[in-house]
């Protein structure tokens, strides 16, 4: 039992930093240098979160006004015509009855060879 390691978590190495750093090609360092992401030694810059109570919570809107919002997505979207509408219900009355008269069918099989396996 000698050769295990230790259980549990374990620090990161003490180079863990410059490992990351070294890990993104160049065109990624200059991409999150110019976001502000990294310093100049590559090292993750760290920025505070804020607080809850300095986060803005977003205004209820009333029951009515809701329904408005509602609506006027509503209006938005591209409804399907009649003959589009009936050829999906044919296409997915047709494929429920196939897989049904297939489960059926399977059930059907293993039935019989469940009998003819188990006779009593």
């Amino acid at each position: 039992m000698r050769g295990l390691p230790p259980m549990g978590h374990s620090a990161p190495p003490i180079g863990w930093r410059a490992v990351m750093s070294m890990d993104l090609n160049r065109q990624q360092k200059r991409a999150m240098k110019k976001m502000g992401a990294v310093n100049d030694q590559g090292a993750p810059i760290r920025q505070a979160r804020p607080t809850v109570a300095a986060q803005v919570r977003k205004e209820r809107v009333s029951p009515a006004q809701y329904v408005r919002e509602v609506r006027d997505e509503m209006r938005k979207v591209a409804w399907p015509r009649w003959p589009e509408v009936r050829r999906y219900a044919i296409i997915v009355l047709v494929t429920v009855v196939i897989i049904t008269a297939y489960v059926g069918g399977l059930d059907a099989v293993f039935g019989i060879l469940s009998g003819w396996l188990y006779k009593d």
